[in-house]
């Protein structure tokens, strides 16, 4: 029994590399010296000293972990002070921080669901959310992307039904936004609710950054949840959902993936705490992101490399093939510059991309610099 599953393990390692999608783990030391265009450190946060001085204070005070779950010994005065931060940056009524943001989107979802709710989900929604819908049992509808149509359709298909819309702000992948007034507005027409994950918003668009939902005007909706993690334009870790009070104490009471999960540690949280104060007066940060978002998309689309159109720091180019795109990636970093590849199944279709996050706090040359050599290592 045990050499034959060990065997059948094998066979399916060689069925993937096979078709290049074998993936590996490169670890990195401190003093990694390429040029990050992989990394989802939007605003250049995760070193400032402000964030860094916050945590080591926080580790001191309080040590390594939080040492236990939230409910038990994990609530530290920093994790209720950045909730309450959350909470007023996005607009919402209350705040539960998570350990992830994975965890964060399973507990929302779930969270959500009640005997007979239908769950609409866009077809380019994160690994996380999908997880969720097929966690919590209800029935799911997947529609197609940013399809407003489809997901007016299959609300009127379930009259009577509690329904909740599924989606991102920015999507992950692609870097494009989801027409969130226009989903709002089919949802609260069928008595819906719409759970939006700012993951690759918050911190980079909406008014002081407060994400996407509050741009489009929806900040506080009683029938919003938003949800986000706190290891992008924050640069630390830990995930978030936010939205009305009575939603926050149903999850502390019930959410699984909150009570049965040792609390984020303490430094990390006051870490992110500081980012947060520095991402809310960052305008100036989101102007240079942004301003390097379209010099990227115009310089590869130059190249003749077929580019999606930004709406935040992503900014994807397709790839012939998985093969391609990982020896694309790997002859950028070859020359010093790391930028993420893509490939099914991490992709929500069979194109294969390589995908660059733009980070702020790399410095104006060297970020130029990169996108020269992504040209010249071109498939």
């Amino acid at each position: 029994m045990t050499a034959e599953w060990l065997a059948a393990l094998d066979r399916s390692a060689q069925r993937r590399a096979k078709a290049g999608l074998t993936r590996r783990l490169r670890p990195r030391g401190p003093a990694d010296e390429v040029i990050d265009l992989a990394g989802n450190d939007y605003l250049g946060l995760a070193r400032h000293p402000a964030v860094t001085a916050a945590a080591a204070d926080a580790l001191t005070a309080y040590g390594l972990g939080a040492t236990g779950s939230r409910l038990v010994r994990g609530s530290t005065d920093a994790h209720r002070e950045l909730e309450r931060q959350l909470a007023d940056w996005t607009g919402t009524a209350g705040a539960l921080v998570f350990s992830s943001g994975y965890l964060a989107n399973l507990a929302a979802v779930r969270a959500l669901v009640r005997a007979n709710t239908l769950l609409v989900s866009d077809a380019h929604n994160h690994a996380s959310l999908i997880d969720g819908c097929r966690i919590s049992g209800a029935q799911t509808v997947v529609t197609p992307h940013n399809d407003v149509a489809a997901v007016e359709a299959a609300l009127a298909a379930a009259p009577g039904r509690d329904a909740v819309v599924v989606t991102e702000s920015i999507f992950s992948v692609d870097g494009d936004l989801a027409p969130l007034a226009e989903l709002h507005a089919v949802t609260r027409s069928h008595g819906a609710l719409l759970l939006v994950d700012e993951a690759h918003a918050l911190g980079v668009s909406g008014p002081a950054g407060a994400g996407a939902v509050a741009a489009a005007g929806l900040a506080g909706a009683p029938d919003v949840i938003v949800t986000a993690t706190l290891s992008k334009s924050l640069g630390g870790a830990g995930g978030l959902v936010a939205g009305p009070a009575q939603f926050i104490r149903h999850l502390v009471e019930t959410g699984r993936t909150f009570i049965f999960d040792t609390a984020l540690p303490p430094a990390v949280a006051a870490g992110v705490l500081a980012a947060t104060r520095l991402a809310r007066d960052g305008d100036d940060l989101r102007a240079e992101l942004a301003d390097r978002a379209a010099t990227a998309t115009t310089r590869l689309r130059a190249a003749g490399l077929a580019v999606c159109t930004p709406r935040g720091g992503v900014v994807s180019a397709t790839a012939p093939g998985p093969e391609a795109a990982v020896a694309w990636a790997a002859d950028c970093l070859d020359r010093g510059v790391a930028v993420g590849c893509f490939r099914p199944p991490s992709t929500p279709d069979p194109r294969s991309r390589l995908r660059l996050t733009i980070n702020a706090g790399v410095p104006r040359a060297d970020f130029e610099r990169a996108l020269d050599m992504i040209v010249e290592c071109r498939p």
